[in-house]
């Protein structure tokens, strides 16, 4: 089972995304947030007490599937955020992102989780995947904002595609959309 869980900021997505799994023991939290500054530090920290402590904890933007183990399930928190460390990755330093380098990018990201979702599928385990809903926003002003936010919406896209259950969470509360 592949569960994919959008809404804004602030939303309730990753709490309801736990309490999908509330109750269970073997379950891997892959943790794509990278400790950048002292605020990022604190909302890592809140996280972390989020969880029950006996999940595993995997923390990594690439190679996601060697997060499997002897567990059956899985949750990744967040998209939006492994998007913006790959596109960071592969396009630090560009004030003007080709329409050739966006899709680059975006077929990065979606091949990173395409493998982790395909190996789930062929274990029999299930992942619910957290991420944000980028299109009710206003444009960005600059042009690194816009192509993030393409990104990340088409990104989106696709893996709903992929998912067996799609939530969209408002206002702290989910409403089943696929």
């Amino acid at each position: 089972m592949i569960v994919l869980v959008t809404g804004g900021a602030r939303s309730g997505k990753s709490s309801f995304a736990e309490k999908i799994y509330e109750g269970k023991k073997d379950v891997v939290y892959i943790a794509t947030s990278k400790i950048t500054d002292g605020e990022m530090e604190d909302r890592i920290e809140l996280h972390r007490k989020s969880r029950p402590s006996i999940w595993r904890t995997f923390e990594g933007n690439y190679d996601l599937d060697s997060a499997l183990g002897e567990e059956k399930h899985y949750l990744l928190d967040c998209i939006t955020v492994l998007t913006s460390n790959i596109m960071y990755d592969m396009t630090k330093g560009e004030e003007r992102i080709s329409i050739e380098l966006q899709k680059t990018v975006e077929d990065a990201i979606y091949n990173e989780l395409k493998k982790l979702i395909d190996k789930i599928n062929k274990r029999g385990n299930s992942l619910v995947m957290v991420t944000n809903e980028v299109g009710d926003s206003l444009v960005p002003e600059n042009h690194i904002g816009r192509v993030f936010r393409d990104i990340q919406g088409r990104v989106n896209q696709r893996i709903a595609q992929l998912s067996d259950e799609v939530y969209l969470v408002c206002c702290g509360i989910p409403v089943k959309i696929k």
